[in-house]
């Protein structure tokens, strides 16, 4: 299904070594006429980083998007009473928010964003990025597979000599998998 006129939550959580190439995807959403709705998490919004100033990446995302970013638990609440949403991305999906997000954690403004969101039965597509997502965190990919209304973006080993355990969505997918996600398919291999 096109993104033409669809509402799209997009979270962003704190794997800030992807931002560089995960904002452009959202500009490309944009470009193809879908409504974003900024969301961040705390550590994503306040947090200044090798990878770059968290002022610097809000202002980005504000002027790709031209609306505030969602950045607490009060503003990402009324997304799925307000129906605010026909899908939410989260990307990327930090290993620390798949598990809360796996677990039922709701403590900041991304997980209460995809809560919010479900309360609807409407997609979420997960775009992990995460050093133990072959490690501690499998368990969590697992249990967030087999949940309805949960797709992901196909991911990969990011550096398996170095960093075995560390998973990265393919950046090349994302739009891909949104669009399967609208039809209710999960894109497929997730595997790559």
């Amino acid at each position: 299904m096109d993104v033409k006129g669809k509402r799209i939550g997009f979270v962003i959580t704190g794997s800030f070594c992807t931002f560089s190439k995960t904002i452009p995807k959202m500009k490309e959403l944009v470009e193809k006429g879908a409504d974003i709705i900024p969301i961040m998490s705390y550590n994503s919004y306040n947090l200044d980083t090798k990878f770059g100033k968290a002022q610097e990446f809000k202002d980005q995302i504000e002027e790709i998007t031209g609306k505030e970013i969602i950045h607490t638990i009060q503003g990402a609440e009324p997304i799925g009473p307000k129906k605010m949403t026909d899908l939410m991305i989260v990307a990327p999906c930090s290993g620390n928010t798949m598990a809360k997000l796996a677990n039922d954690i709701i403590d900041g403004p991304s997980t209460m964003a995809v809560k919010s969101h479900l309360r609807n039965d409407l997609p979420v597509v997960i775009a992990t990025s995460t050093n133990n997502g072959l490690g501690a965190n499998l368990v969590n990919i697992g249990k967030l597979l087999i949940r309805k209304h949960y797709y992901f973006v196909p991911f990969k080993q990011d550096n398996p000599i170095t960093k075995p355990r560390s998973i990265v969505f393919d950046f090349d997918y994302l739009i891909k998998t949104v669009e399967y996600a609208l039809d209710g398919e999960q894109i497929s291999p997730i595997l790559l």
